[in-house]
């Protein structure tokens, strides 16, 4: 079978080394309960319920200890078949989790998801459809909605004293990134091999490279969860989801 006729295959990287001081005391992010189920495993579930995913690369934190507890997690809790997974040490970064997570991924796979482990009630809709835009030629792609608020840019200070508004962007040209973001393999790793600044986003590199960076529309229970009330509402989602398709 030639390049051009085989089936293109997906797999997702999905970084969990977070500590995520900003929930409060307890487990690293990831693996913070919702309706009773680490977080992590709703996020890699995400994952696993588009047909186009064959493998979901967990990056553990860095530590043995932690990676054993993750793959115990993966194997502890029910996954698709059809899917098959694999749990990684991660780097200190999110950088360089997502570097190791990449250099895990085996021949055969040409569209690779980065997702991140807080953001787990993405609809499987919104992943075939950066999956999709991959597919049809884009090299980098990221799922994001309009903002509701105004922005404004502002001068920061550290002292903690009031900050000064120098601008406010035209709203209507911005929008809030969401994950999965989707990338050609060999230019995602590109990136990684080229650009070195601590970024946020595995888009930004790629923006870097010079290479475009393609809008999906995202959806509004992608949010990322960071903060206690963040968590309430995942609960509440996940409640109306099952009232709703007994999820």
């Amino acid at each position: 079978m030639s390049d051009e006729t085989r089936p293109s295959r997906t797999a997702a990287v999905i970084p969990a080394a977070g500590r995520g001081v900003r929930l409060g005391p307890g487990a690293p992010k990831a693996l913070r309960a919702l309706n009773g189920t680490p977080m992590l495993i709703h996020a890699v579930r995400a994952m696993a319920a588009s047909r186009s995913v064959s493998l979901v690369v967990v990056v553990a934190p860095p530590d043995e200890a932690s990676a054993a507890e993750v793959k115990t997690l993966l194997a502890d809790h029910a996954l698709p078949e059809r899917t098959d997974f694999v749990v990684v040490a991660g780097g200190e970064t999110r950088q360089e989790s997502v570097k190791l997570g990449l250099d895990a991924l085996p021949p055969g796979i040409d569209v690779v998801l980065v997702h991140d482990a807080a953001r787990p009630l993405v609809p499987v809709d919104t992943v075939d459809g950066v999956i999709e835009a991959v597919r049809e030629g884009a090299p980098a792609v990221v799922p994001a909605l309009p903002l509701a608020d105004t922005v404004k840019q502002v001068e920061a200070r550290t002292d903690g004293g009031p900050e000064l508004v120098v601008a406010t962007p035209e709203r209507a040209r911005l929008r809030a990134v969401q994950t999965p973001q989707g990338f050609d393999r060999a230019t995602l790793v590109r990136a990684h091999e080229t650009v070195t600044d601590n970024v946020t986003d595995d888009a930004s590199m790629v923006e870097q490279l010079g290479e475009p960076v393609v809008v999906v529309p995202g959806h509004e229970e992608a949010f990322k969860v960071t903060r206690p009330l963040d968590l309430v509402l995942a609960e509440a989602v996940l409640a109306r989801r099952r009232a709703n398709d007994g999820f």
